[in-house]
């Protein structure tokens, strides 16, 4: 007679997961940012579901994105952002760049770039609204 199969208790699945997910992602070396795109909204404001085209079409020319991880050596280069200069962005910053900057990637579903810390353009508060034109 075989012993019975104990369940993981959820919480412990979630952690497991969590655990596995952030060790496939890259760590960023060097003057590296590593940036997550956000998801692409399923519907318009007025509640009318987009087409997968328009969502595709979104999420392919993601112009923004948030700060996972940076290098070691991120915003540290004197020659390019002067002595004691403070870095563009910091972790859990809402950045823009251009549309085909860094190395896209996927994990798990998710888009990735791993992208030079000069490609960052701007940061944002809100990045809802703001779409590539």
């Amino acid at each position: 007679m075989t012993e019975p199969i104990l369940a993981v208790p959820e919480h412990i699945r979630k952690e497991q997961e969590e655990a596995t997910f952030e060790a496939q992602l890259p760590k960023p070396v060097g003057y590296r940012v590593l940036v997550a795109l956000p998801e692409v909204e399923e519907e318009y404001e007025g509640g009318i579901i987009k087409a997968e085209s328009v969502r595709k079409r979104e999420y392919i020319m993601s112009i923004m994105g948030l700060v996972i991880d940076m290098g070691d050596l991120a915003y540290k280069d004197d020659s390019r952002f002067g002595k004691n200069s403070e870095p563009w962005c910091k972790v859990g910053d809402y950045v823009m760049f251009r549309m085909n900057t860094g190395t896209r990637f996927t994990v798990s579903g998710k888009e990735y770039r791993l992208m030079n810390d000069d490609s960052i353009e701007a940061v944002i508060d809100d990045p809802r609204g703001i779409y590539h034109v």
